[in-house]
């Protein structure tokens, strides 16, 4: 087997590993790490408000992923939809209060997994891995 199939095989492997730590911890807020990354996005954002297909972008997945997604997310009053009054095929996501209280207790939760899963890392490593990761953006 090729080194590059190796590395590839060890990212995934490693990536599951990490995700089904982050579900894990923050399954007691109710949420999954997809959900958290949505309400994490929108936290950086100016009015907490961005348009759907750039959300949806920003976190990796299509237009209909991110609607999948969304619509619970609106029933627990996580997010709030919002059109745009000058476009009707443009809408907006923005992350409610609520949203973002919760997002803030799941950061506890999100820093203390991470702190967990990357205890062996001393920053230099952690630098370097952060390092190699942007090479192959």
């Amino acid at each position: 087997m090729s080194q590059n199939i190796e590395l590839l095989l060890s990212i995934s492997s490693m990536q599951n590993n990490i995700l089904k730590t982050l579900d894990r911890h923050l399954s007691v807020h109710g949420i999954s790490f997809s959900e958290f990354l949505v309400m994490y996005r929108l936290s950086l954002v100016s009015n907490r408000t961005v348009r759907r297909i750039d959300l949806a972008e920003s976190v990796g997945m299509s237009a209909s992923g991110i609607t999948r997604l969304l619509n619970p997310m609106e029933k627990l009053k996580l997010v709030e939809k919002e059109q745009n009054p000058r476009d009707a095929r443009v809408s907006f996501v923005k992350l409610s209060d609520v949203g973002f209280d919760l997002l803030n207790d799941a950061i506890k939760s999100v820093q203390h997994a991470t702190d967990s899963l990357f205890k062996s890392l001393d920053t230099n490593d952690i630098e370097l891995f952060l390092k190699l990761i942007n090479k192959i953006r």
